[in-house]
């Protein structure tokens, strides 16, 4: 059985680093609790596994989304670490890796 994170893991730190890119953190939650592509970032996980997810928010808005998953009190949650909107070369290499799937 697939376990699934049970919430976010926010303090001052991550929730400044995400919001100063303009993305709101009720926007990043939405987003990752929605379908993203997720992907493991290979070349910036030095300690711990982090994630890429990359998808368009629900008001359409591109957006790209740093994360790691951590294990406390036997639960599982995610931890975002940054957070922004796409540039315009991401949302073209994403609009034509979408449109191959």
């Amino acid at each position: 059985m697939e376990r699934l994170p049970a919430d976010f893991d926010w303090d001052d730190g991550n929730r400044r680093k995400c919001e100063k890119h303009g993305v709101s953190i009720g926007e990043i939650e939405t987003f990752l609790r929605g379908t993203p592509y997720v992907a493991p970032d290979h070349e910036h996980s030095l300690g711990e596994q982090r994630f890429l997810a990359v998808g368009r928010t629900a008001a359409g808005r591109p957006l790209f989304v740093v994360f790691v998953l951590r294990a406390r009190d036997e639960r599982f949650y995610i931890r975002p670490i940054s957070a922004r909107y796409m540039h315009r070369k991401e949302i073209q290499n994403y609009e034509k890796k979408s449109a191959d799937i």
